[in-house]
Parts: structure tokens; sequence; C-alpha cells
């Protein structure tokens, strides 16, 4: 290959740019998107959720996996069903809340 030809020179920016944009962004989104799949698909009765409203509540049922609904505590006698797909965080009963 001539590296005065165009098509080489394009070659050569735009590879990089893909492995940056890969190593960068696609690959940390869908790791973080795996793992936040896998701990919805654990959540047990008691876990904290906080959901993409910013919602914070406790899970009072979690039925099986198939079902896209669960039943969460926000405050005393006060429970709602959310979707699953709304979470956007799964703490287990002994973790310990953020203090920031």
């Amino acid at each position: 290959m001539n590296p005065n030809d165009p098509m080489f020179q394009t070659l050569t920016l735009a590879l990089p740019m893909i492995a940056i944009f890969y190593f960068l962004l696609w690959r940390p989104q869908s790791q973080r998107a795996k793992q936040l799949r896998a701990m919805v698909d654990g959540l047990r009765r008691g876990d904290t959720v906080v959901t993409s409203g910013g919602i914070l509540g406790k899970v009072v049922k979690s039925s099986n996996a198939d079902d896209p609904e669960i039943l969460i505590e926000i405050a005393d006698n006060v429970q709602v069903r959310v979707l699953k797909a709304t979470l956007s965080d799964v703490r287990s009963k002994s973790q310990p809340a953020d203090k920031d």
C-alpha cells in the first residue's frame, strides 16, 4: 500500500477512532448493562432498589424472573408496582446506603 493513497490515510485515521470509541464508550456501557441485568434477575424480597425516576424502595414481592413487574414499598404502607426495566440500581439488604 502506498502511504500517499487517500484510502490508506482514511483507514489510518478511522481504525484508531473506532478502537477508541469501543474501549471508552461501547464496552463499558455494555458491561454496565450486563451487570444491571444480572442484579435485576437476582432481586430478592428486602432488597433496596432505585428506579430510573429516582424513587427508592424496598422490594416487597418479586415473583418469577419472567414477570416484568415487582412490588416495592416506598413508604410505610405505600406500595407501588414498577417495571423491572425501570430499575437503575439494586442494593442488597446488607449493603449500606451511600453517605454522600
